[in-house]
């Protein structure tokens, strides 16, 4: 059973490790609730807003999912954690809110074994270069009024279960004036070997899977928009601050905007945006995606620390309904 804070303890918390068993902290709006599987739960006025999974032992990655944006409306994608009728099941390394990159020191977080899976066979050759991200502990937890805060530890780790890097995310949540749910996730990898290379490869970054009916090739209404007015397939590739995926999810146009933050590395960042449905910032892939002349290489020395910025909005409405201009302006000045 769950043990409840009151509002005094709340102010008091300043660490929650992964060593406790179950614990909920609550607050008028807020609450969030470790569960039994381990997963950790956000919920607002007692809701499911999502579920920070954890120890899904299918995938390689932590990941949130489901998320629940205004109204009871499903934003991202389902599959492959559920199947639902009509959803396009392609790319099971999608899942919903992740992060990975295509490879760190060798090592790729962004595919996982289902991706090297067909009609039930395993192709064991692609499998030595998969990385692991293992949850190790919720530095803290804070919970204050209408927004929460989780500060997460993972390690990144080889086959072999040696660390390569160390990543701290820290998410924030909280519903702006306008009833948009809003998730701020700063992630910072830190260098714990003499150096590894994080390569300029397509496939990384921060990224968002959106509900199908959601995504342009669904043809019902979908679209993707930067800042600058590029849309759909012409967004690929471009530097931006802010891009927005919005269409309609059942039978009301609903969007997710990602803004990149002007500390954030080398903003502003190239996206990895698709049609069918994937939404990424990826400041690594220089040549790959931007098509720079540069490739990106990053070496990450041992003990320094590389931050990436965002702030991910799921509103109702378009980008110029849901103020997406004016949202980035006010997340950059602070």
């Amino acid at each position: 059973m769950l043990n409840r804070l009151s509002s005094a303890l709340v102010w008091g918390l300043i660490t929650w490790t992964a060593g406790l068993t179950s614990l909920s902290v609550s607050a008028a709006r807020f609450s969030i609730e470790h569960e039994p599987s381990g997963n950790i739960a956000i919920l607002i006025d007692g809701e499911l807003f999502t579920r920070y999974v954890t120890n899904d032992k299918v995938t390689n990655k932590c990941y949130f999912w489901p998320i629940i944006g205004p109204g009871g409306v499903g934003m991202t994608r389902a599959f492959p954690m559920k199947d639902i009728p009509g959803e396009k099941q392609d790319h099971p390394h999608h899942r919903s809110v992740c992060f990975g990159l295509q490879n760190a020191g060798g090592y790729n977080t962004w595919h996982e074994r289902l991706t090297f899976t067909k009609n039930g066979k395993v192709d064991e050759s692609r499998l030595s270069g998969l990385g692991y991200q293992v949850h190790r502990a919720v530095k803290e937890v804070s919970v204050k009024g209408n927004s929460a805060t989780l500060v997460l530890e993972i390690d990144n780790v080889t086959p072999k279960g040696e660390v390569y890097m160390k990543q701290t995310r820290t998410v924030s949540f909280h519903v702006a004036d306008d009833g948009s749910r809003v998730m701020d996730i700063d992630v910072v990898l830190t260098g714990v070997q003499e150096e590894i290379t994080l390569h300029g490869k397509k496939d990384s970054g921060l990224s968002v899977r959106v509900a199908h009916s959601m995504c342009v090739d669904a043809g019902e209404g979908g679209r993707i928009v930067n800042r600058a007015g590029n849309q759909d397939a012409a967004a690929w590739g471009k530097r931006d601050p802010w891009v927005d995926f919005n269409g309609p999810v059942n039978g009301k146009r609903m969007g997710i905007a990602m803004l990149n933050h002007p500390d954030s590395f080398r903003h502003p960042t190239p996206w990895h945006v698709r049609n069918y449905g994937l939404f990424t910032a990826n400041p690594f892939a220089l040549k790959e995606v931007a098509g720079e002349a540069d490739r990106g290489d990053y070496i990450l020395r041992r003990g320094e620390h590389l931050l990436l910025k965002h702030r991910i909005i799921f509103h109702e409405g378009d980008e110029r309904q849901a103020k997406i201009e004016e949202a980035w302006k006010a997340y950059a000045a602070h």
